[in-house]
């Protein structure tokens, strides 16, 4: 067993200095790319972060599962074949264990972190002045909102 651990955890870091190693920047920059569209979608369907949502509301967690696989699924099939690719050509073989640790690391991981930031950094932006009154008009490019009676209030990005 003590074999097996030694030949996984030296095989995993292998990987960041063979061949192929330019997936190991940019899945996770994909990932984090589709986790960020889905994070500010949520935010504006005022849903709750991706990976709370799984955890925390049993009676939506297979719909928002489907949702979260149909927005990270291909990253995670390019990563498992591109893994796939990579162990045969270095392995001449391939182990089911990191070709699985490679493409949850590579694609699920870098979505579930980011996902959840993007919807908390999106309501923080948006959330109302304590200091206003009114609610803008409409979404301005400036730094400020003008709202019809002339107040102007900080940055919001409401549309």
């Amino acid at each position: 067993m003590n074999e097996i651990l030694a030949r996984l955890w030296q095989n995993l870091y292998a990987r960041v200095t063979g061949p192929m190693n330019l997936r190991l920047i940019i899945q996770p920059a994909v990932a984090t790319i589709l986790a960020i569209r889905a994070g500010l979608r949520d935010a504006h369907q005022d849903r709750a972060p991706f990976f709370w949502a799984v955890l925390w509301n049993p009676a939506h967690r297979r719909e928002l599962l489907r949702e979260g696989w149909k927005d990270v699924g291909k990253v995670f099939l390019i990563a498992t074949i591109l893994d796939v690719v990579y162990q045969l050509i270095v392995h001449r073989g391939f182990y089911i264990l990191e070709l699985l640790i490679t493409a949850v690391t590579l694609a699920i991981v870098p979505y579930v972190c980011f996902a959840a930031r993007s919807v908390a950094s999106q309501k923080w932006c948006s959330r109302p002045d304590p200091l206003c009154n009114e609610t803008p008009r409409r979404r301005d490019d400036s730094r400020l909102s003008r709202h019809a009676s002339g107040t102007v209030c900080r940055w919001d990005v409401r549309s």
